[in-house]
């Protein structure tokens, strides 16, 4: 196993993409102001919290079948991280960051699924691309996003910003609601209660996956 991102924090790797950012710094001084928005409406603290029960879901997965939480709670405990898109170069490294850690993940009993808003053939092109062999599924609208309060909508602005970028959500997510999920992980326990809830309306804050293993240690214990 490639241990180089087992060996420093998701949060250095954020770091160092941001640091390679090519973007116009008028068009990150706006999404930077879009985010601090964002976190000032509180949006965060409506989310589902520890000790709620975590809603049940059935979504298509890449593969074409469906992905079931219940299902996956009667085997162990479930980790259930949400990610804007194919798009967005954080959630990827996110992704990726769990992929490498997901043969301990495993061992300590738990699965993982990871959600976003978009059509099954980008879900199917995120996981190939990434290698991941975990759940990838596909919640077109938002439906079980919203149940966990993950939902907000895009300004204008930043419409604007990203489509001119190329990331055309429409097509992306199959519909032109403009709506993402923020960055939110859910370590949930087999009884469906949530044990752990990291929900940032900064997108560029991920949880660790160290803090995960932590989690599921415990809840092994």
């Amino acid at each position: 196993m490639d241990t180089s991102m087992q060996d420093t924090t998701l949060r250095h790797h954020i770091e160092e993409l941001q640091k390679r950012s090519k973007a116009p710094a008028d068009v990150r001084a706006r999404m930077q102001h879009e985010t601090e928005q964002l976190i000032r409406s509180g949006i965060a603290e409506q989310s589902l919290a520890v000790g709620e029960t975590a809603p049940d879901f059935s979504l298509p997965n890449a593969r074409g079948t469906t992905t079931t939480l219940s299902t996956l709670l009667a085997q162990g405990p479930v980790v259930l991280t949400f990610y804007r898109g194919e798009w967005c170069p954080y959630c990827n490294l996110t992704l990726h960051a769990y992929q490498r850690f997901l043969p301990q993940l495993q061992a300590l009993g738990a699965n993982l699924i990871a959600v976003s808003p978009q059509t099954p053939d980008h879900s199917l092109s995120t996981a190939e691309k990434w290698h991941l062999d975990f759940e990838v599924v596909s919640d077109v609208g938002n439906t079980v996003a919203r149940a966990y309060g993950l939902v907000f909508s895009l300004s204008q602005e930043l419409r604007a910003i990203y489509t001119k970028r190329g990331n055309d959500l429409a097509a992306y997510n199959g519909d032109d609601s403009w709506e993402l999920p923020m960055a939110g992980t859910f370590v949930i326990a087999q009884d469906g209660t949530i044990r752990v809830a990291f929900v940032d309306a900064d997108h560029t804050h991920r949880l660790e996956p160290a803090a995960i293993l932590d989690a599921l240690t415990t809840l092994r214990a």
